[in-house]
């Protein structure tokens, strides 16, 4: 997954915070869940508010690891209950405003228990009752608001669009754009819950044989409906400490990413660059589809989420990738690369409109501003990527947002500046036309991430 690159590295993060748990035995009460779900979200907004980037995520896997006493179940329901606020972020701001409440943590996990939940106020007491672990009891005018809107609905008549449908305002005009009158459809789509997605690496394991091993676990895979290498699970799953993906088997990546790596048709005994390779999942991808012969050189310029993918690598049994940390999108290194590869995949820093239904934090965080810078930073990738196509080769520009200025509007603009370079049409089963002239995904009418794709062939010498 790739989201506008600040990466942060969590390493202090929670550190230096009190916990509300101290033993196994503090997740025997309900409310010690809930008092986790206000933590991590306090944790969360302090940690945007300076300017951190990391994702939700991220941040609950930080926040668990440091807490192995956490079991599953317990697990489940504190994400279950910070996704709920992040999901309906706007909604339930809305509803503290309308009754001149300040927007707390606390204050938008009452509001998820009470509009998501429908609790009570009996319910709501045995939950924030001060005790140990527990939240403190409602205040008086705490326990008035959940009174008064206790068995309301959350959406209302006077939300505007982009409240009642939670996504930022100042996008309106642009989804408006791409989705048109299936705006709110679309929109319900990136907010809901996303499946679970494995693709088989097939160096190791077949996909009959990554279903019977996951049915074995009395898990329920079914085949992705387009991704040739593609598994499904509709629920989270303790996947990492399976033998299966110990031995390499399988990689957790959505179907849409896998479908991306697809369109690159790879083949065996080329030469390609990944040239956004971030941890690796789509490098993982294409070194299957060339068997493990050929060579491929991944590049990145944050070495954090780059030297990710040497272990990976290894469990996969790759040998072909070449890793190198770049200094920037002009590095000289890539002087000596100039004309070299049969094609270049670029799956360039963008917005990650995308990866709403999986990090819907990103609606609140991610500003017009923060659009311009990448969007510029998109075409600055693109210009110099561009001279490593040899002859005949392709350069494959993708992103996971759904904004026509990182999509349709940058292969425009590349195509305008770039006469050597002409569009492919992606052909992928994907839609009723499969000779599209892009690649797009979008959840409401494929169940993947939000995708964008373009083949641009480099004419012959």
């Amino acid at each position: 997954m790739k989201v506008i690159r600040f990466i942060f590295t969590l390493g202090s993060f929670f550190s230096s915070h009190r916990w509300v748990f101290s033993s196994s035995n503090a997740l025997v009460k309900p409310g010690a869940r809930v008092a986790a779900a206000i933590e991590l979200l306090e944790e969360l907004d302090a940690h945007w508010q300076q300017g951190g980037r990391t994702p939700t995520d991220v941040a609950l896997a930080q926040y668990y690891r440091q807490r192995r006493f956490i079991g599953s179940k317990d697990r489940r329901e504190i994400s279950r209950q910070v996704y709920g606020v992040l999901r309906h972020d706007a909604q339930l701001e809305w509803w503290l405003k309308r009754s001149g409440r300040v927007r707390s943590p606390r204050g938008m996990v009452l509001g998820g228990l009470v509009f998501l939940d429908s609790l009570s106020l009996l319910q709501l007491g045995d939950l924030f009752n001060g005790d140990l672990y527990c939240p403190d009891h409602l205040s008086a005018e705490e326990t008035g608001w959940a009174q008064v809107h206790a068995g309301q609905p959350l959406p209302h008549a006077d939300m505007p669009e982009p409240v009642e449908l939670n996504y930022p305002g100042w996008m309106q005009s642009a989804l408006q754009d791409v989705f048109g009158d299936q705006l709110s459809i679309a929109v319900a789509a990136l907010n809901a819950e996303a499946s679970v997605d494995l693709r088989v690496n097939t160096l190791k394991a077949t996909r009959q044989q990554v279903i019977a091993s996951l049915r074995k676990e009395e898990m329920e895979p079914v085949p992705t409906p387009f991704a040739t290498d593609g598994v499904r699970l509709e629920k989270r799953e303790a996947l990492i400490a399976m033998q299966a993906f110990r031995d390499g088997w399988f990689e957790i990546q959505d179907e849409g990413s896998q479908l991306v790596a697809e369109m690159v048709k790879a083949r065996p005994g080329e030469v390609g660059i990944d040239f956004c390779a971030g941890a690796g999942g789509k490098t993982l991808a294409l070194s299957a589809r060339m068997e493990n012969r050929g060579r491929i050189l991944a590049c990145d310029i944050a070495a954090a989420r780059l030297k990710q993918m040497t272990p990976r690598l290894g469990r996969a049994g790759v040998s072909i990738v070449k890793t190198r940390i770049l200094k920037s999108e002009r590095d000289s290194y890539l002087k000596q690369h100039v004309a070299s590869a049969d094609w270049v995949l670029l799956d360039v820093p963008c917005s990650s409109t995308g990866l709403w239904r999986r990090s819907p934090d990103l609606k609140r965080r991610t500003s017009q501003r923060e659009l311009e810078e990448v969007t510029k930073q998109q075409r600055q990738i693109a210009d110099n990527a561009a001279r490593l196509v040899k002859p005949g080769g392709r350069l494959v520009y993708a992103t996971c947002s759904i904004l026509r200025q990182e999509n349709e509007d940058q292969v425009d603009r590349f195509l305008a500046t770039h006469p050597e370079f002409s569009a492919q049409p992606v052909n992928l089963p994907t839609a009723k036309d499969e000779t599209a002239p892009f690649l797009k995904l979008f959840p409401h009418q494929h169940e993947t991430d939000g995708f964008f794709g373009a083949v641009l062939v480099k004419g012959t010498a």
